[in-house]
């Protein structure tokens, strides 16, 4: 090996040696080759959560019921779920306007990433149904086909934790004063639950939400119905509210909630004063259960782009627009070129 080589190899060695040493790269590589962070979700179930400190650590109250259905998986394993709302609007100038609402949620083993099935009804025949199998998940609205989705990232993890959102719907809704007060301990499932008296606690006590962002308002402003929705949720006003929640002792997630409340909207705040009557009832049962969930028997393909409104007019022999060139779908043959107007003068 010649003298030059001989160089070039002694500092290349000098030069490892030095970078190995260095400690700035002993932590860039210890970062690189870590193990990789466990999940948000599985991080957030291995967070211990007193069910005794429920009523004095407010904080604790808020992450017990709005417990998102991921973290309730990681922490209580497979379950159903069973939650009936029942909404009356009343006001002074119309008639009372009810809807019922029923959510049935099955959570397989697994954790985060299981299996999982959950079903919407309302009681004006409305509703959907969405179920993850094996990583493949489908879709459909109450009376349609199964439809696989391949390319709605996320969809099925949003619908999980619309399913089982009612309690944090609820307590947003109530402007984040639900006051539990401990009523000792009882059984529920075979398991040791706290059992918590719930109240409307003063607006002075309650852990306010943040803000919202001022909405965008379209340019000839919004319609009649959505200035009174957005009137409702800025002036509203918790009036009652009772019921109770069951924790559970060991996991701290709710097992049992049963809640009935009022909301209201004075009259000098908006032009028609309304009142919103909320009550709920919901439940865990099969604890422990494995529901053995499995995909549809039948199922329509994932589609990029359905046709829709363009297939119905074909099948109606309306023509659709066509790019210059195109050919007629009903005669076949291409369509004929404007004259230039100019020529023709």
């Amino acid at each position: 090996m010649s003298r030059l080589k001989k160089s070039a190899v002694t500092l290349a060695v000098a030069l490892a040696a030095a970078s190995c040493s260095d400690p700035v790269d002993k932590a860039a590589k210890a970062r690189i080759f870590s193990p990789e962070d466990p999940p948000k979700v599985v991080a957030s179930a291995q967070q211990k959560l007193p069910p005794e400190d429920v009523a004095e650590n407010p904080q604790v109250a808020r992450r017990i019921l709005g417990m998102d259905a991921a973290e309730i998986t990681e922490r209580l394993g497979p379950h159903r779920y069973q939650a009936t709302l029942g909404y009356e609007w009343t006001s002074a100038e119309s008639n009372p306007v009810k809807l019922t609402e029923t959510r049935t949620f099955r959570a397989g083993p697994g954790g985060v990433s299981g299996d999982f099935h959950g079903v919407l009804e309302n009681s004006r025949d409305q509703g959907l149904e969405v179920m993850r199998v094996g990583g493949q998940v489908f879709a459909r609205n109450r009376y349609g086909p199964f439809r696989q989705r391949l390319r709605d990232r996320g969809m099925a993890e949003r619908t999980r934790t619309e399913l089982t959102g009612a309690i944090r719907d609820f307590d947003s809704l109530f402007q984040g004063r639900l006051k539990l007060a401990p009523q000792g301990t009882v059984t529920y499932e075979g398991r040791t639950a706290w059992r918590y008296v719930v109240t409307l606690a003063p607006a002075s006590e309650a852990d306010g939400s943040r803000p919202l962002p001022k909405l965008f308002e379209p340019k000839g402003g919004a319609d009649e119905t959505t200035r009174r929705r957005a009137n409702f949720f800025a002036h509203r006003l918790p009036r009652s509210l009772d019921g109770e929640v069951l924790v559970d002792a060991a996991t701290s997630v709710v097992l049992k909630a049963r809640l009935d409340g009022r909301v209201g909207v004075p009259s000098e705040k908006t032009p028609e004063a309304a009142e919103l009557r909320l009550t709920l009832e919901a439940a865990l049962s099969e604890l422990g259960k494995d529901p053995k969930l499995a995909p549809p028997e039948e199922f329509l393909p994932d589609a990029d782009k359905p046709q829709g409104i363009a297939d119905a007019l074909d099948r109606f022999g309306i023509e659709r627009a066509k790019p210059e060139g195109a050919k007629s779908t009903t005669t076949g043959e291409t369509p004929p070129e404007p004259e230039d107007e100019a020529a023709t003068e």
